[in-house]
């Protein structure tokens, strides 16, 4: 019963990863044709350039930002959902996913309108005179992690809400009569009870920042260095396939081994009760 499954990930997933690895391996001519070889050219001219170096730092530095941010606006959001006094609070997660019903790429450009030289902020702190020129906004590292960030702070909502959700709330009367403050009622019960849909929230919006390809190319600006732009540049301005698969399987591999590390070591409820004892 699970062989179509099986099949469809065998089709679908493990086959194009395999034919990466492979293709990555091949030799690439003075002529720019791909010649099929075993060799370790590719690998030894991208290990040794600083340049692809730089931009996985640069990726991962902007994902940790963009992961912390929808992490401070993700969980005080998905609480207020999970401890609102409300009949309907499917209608509220309806409302939370409906900007997904509009086209990715086209809330990506709706950034341009707001962070723009004319656009909405710009405008608006012009005219109550807080401003005197247009702020650079967009086209940088910040339009980038705002598109990023309003892209994935849903998903940051929900793992984090139905870890909410599920928490029973007699653990927190309890702990309520015994004498605990609503803050260190929060502090003690909620948080670490919490935690596992935080932690994979993080991991979620990280692993999805890091991967991203629209939101840099549209918002990113001439300095902006992002790891999948790397990979577009070399296998569809260059031509370039042998590096581009080089880059593909980086940055696969590293972000597999931040997930598998996580699901190793990064137990977040213990390390939250090794800290408060």
């Amino acid at each position: 019963m699970l062989s179509p499954a099986l099949i469809s990930l065998a089709l679908f997933l493990v086959a194009p990863i395999i034919f990466v690895i492979i293709y990555s391996f091949w030799l690439r001519t003075a002529e720019g044709l791909d010649v099929p070889a075993f060799q370790f050219g590719n690998w030894i001219a991208v290990a040794t350039d600083y340049y692809y170096w730089l931009g996985l730092y640069s990726t991962f530095k902007m994902s940790l930002i963009t992961t912390a941010a929808c992490a401070a606006i993700g969980y005080p959001t998905a609480y207020f959902l999970a401890r609102i006094r409300f009949g309907n609070k499917a209608l509220l997660l309806f409302l939370l996913f409906l900007p997904f019903w509009v086209s990715y790429i086209i809330r990506t450009m709706a950034w341009i309108s707001v962070l723009g030289k004319t656009g909405a902020v710009n405008t608006v702190l012009m005219s109550i005179g807080l401003i005197d020129e247009p702020l650079k906004m967009l086209y940088n590292d910040f339009s980038v992690v705002m598109g990023l960030v309003y892209f994935l702070v849903p998903y940051m909502i929900i793992n984090v809400y139905v870890s909410l959700d599920g928490i029973d709330r007699n653990l927190e009367a309890s702990a309520r009569t015994l004498g605990c403050s609503p803050w260190q009622t929060f502090r003690e019960v909620t948080l670490p009870l919490s935690l596992p849909g935080l932690g994979a929230g993080c991991m979620l919006c990280f692993v999805l920042a890091a991967g991203s390809y629209v939101t840099p190319r549209l918002l990113g600006g001439p300095d902006t260095l992002f790891f999948p732009d790397l990979i577009y540049e070399a296998i569809i301005s260059q031509l370039d396939w042998p590096t581009g698969s080089v880059l593909s399987v980086i940055l696969l591999l590293s972000l597999g081994l931040l997930v598998a590390v996580y699901n190793r070591f990064m137990s977040l409820s213990d390390i939250y009760r090794s800290f408060a004892q």
